[in-house]
């Protein structure tokens, strides 16, 4: 499953740390965020849970952009 996300953003490098800590989270297959847009796709892992992984990018991606904010 693919779903996009409004997000909040400062930098095109700051999208860039989000986009990793999205990538690397758990349950997560591939992420994008596209800085023009402030837009982020993620693609869930097979049976993974959107809410409970989309908390888990959140809690990642503040941690390389603490005023970073994901509509989930």
């Amino acid at each position: 499953m693919k779903k996009t996300y409004d997000i909040e953003v400062d930098c095109a490098a700051c999208a860039l740390k989000m986009e990793e800590a999205a990538k690397k989270t758990e349950g997560v297959a591939d992420a994008t965020v596209n800085f023009m847009t402030l837009k982020m796709s993620v693609e869930f892992a097979e049976g993974a849970e959107e809410k409970k992984v989309m908390k888990q990018v959140l809690k990642n991606c503040k941690k390389v952009e603490s005023d970073c904010e994901i509509d989930f």
